[in-house]
């Protein structure tokens, strides 16, 4: 494994440094942190502990670096002004209802080289973190997409990172598997759309089921093994569940710079105008092919 080289911007390699040095805290932390906190986030679900720390222990590095704007989180309501830079979005703990079961999380990034709310096209990188069995890290920026194992770095000071962590290359050039292997696709199956449901029959018949409940967990299947990822849009719920600036653009990005394709059902994730900070968007992503069939599939009802 080598060093990690990064992206040629100083800021966006500090915004990552900042994200790793914390995800060892982070993990470390949660298993007291597996309750309600008894708050709401801005889009109405109930925040566990966990998602609050991480909040938390995020805003305060990533606010500090020199070069970096503002802060926007999942679960704030309003940006955090840092001064003159970058916007970096955070989902600080993607499927932390996976906490209870101890099941697979992660943490989204978002570096945006404009004010929120913003396309996905102002994105400059993007990636996530995903503990698992081990934490990694997949970042996305003008030079491509690489996986690094993040671990904690007994040596290190206070000066090497928020916690000392390391972050070692393991792959410097991910792109999408050719032969697609694996679909996950969110939301309950009674309130999918006919033409999504018609369209997940076929899938389901090629393709092998990995779902978890975890986006970050779920979207790192397609990114090692290809396939399709999706949460629809619902019968009752047009908007689908998941943040276009929290989530739906940074895995977009991740996705289209590894040589797959993403959509809202129409398009790609990165063209949509938001409204608000904390808008929803129907999110597809995947090998190329999968969904350019969904489009039609979707475009047929």
């Amino acid at each position: 494994m080598g060093d990690a080289t990064g992206a040629n911007d100083p800021v966006v390699e500090a915004v990552f440094d900042a994200v790793a040095g914390i995800a060892p805290e982070i993990r470390d932390a949660l298993p007291g942190r597996r309750v309600e906190s008894g708050t709401e986030n801005p889009s109405g679900e109930t925040v566990l502990a966990g998602d609050m720390y991480a909040d938390e222990l995020l805003a305060d590095a990533l606010t500090a670096i020199d070069g970096v704007g503002a802060f926007v989180s999942e679960e704030r309501p309003e940006a955090t002004d840092a001064g003159e830079g970058y916007s970096v979005a955070i989902d600080p703990l993607d499927g932390s209802s996976n906490l209870r079961s101890n099941n697979t999380m992660g943490t989204v990034i978002g570096v945006y080289d404009a004010p929120l709310p913003a396309p996905g096209r102002d994105l400059v990188a993007a990636g996530y973190t995903l503990y698992g069995p081990i934490t990694t890290m997949v970042v996305a920026d003008e030079s491509g997409v690489r996986e690094e194992v993040v671990e904690r770095d007994p040596n290190a000071t206070g000066e090497d990172g928020p916690e000392g962590a390391s972050r070692s290359v393991v792959d410097e050039d991910l792109t999408l598997p050719d032969e697609p292997t694996v679909y996950g696709f969110g939301g309950r199956i009674p309130d999918w759309p006919d033409a999504f449901l018609e369209y997940a029959r076929e899938v389901e018949s090629e393709l092998k089921l990995r779902y978890g409940g975890s986006m970050v967990g779920d979207v790192n299947q397609v990114v090692t093994y290809g396939g399709v990822f999706a949460y629809p849009t619902l019968v009752d719920d047009p908007e689908g569940k998941l943040r276009l600036s929290f989530e739906g653009n940074p895995i977009a990005y991740v996705i289209e710079r590894m040589g797959g394709a993403s959509s809202d059902g129409s398009g790609s994730i990165l063209d949509i105008e938001p409204d608000g900070l904390h808008d929803r968007v129907p999110l597809y992503v995947g090998n190329e092919a999968l969904i350019d069939r969904l489009e039609a599939a979707l475009d047929d009802e």
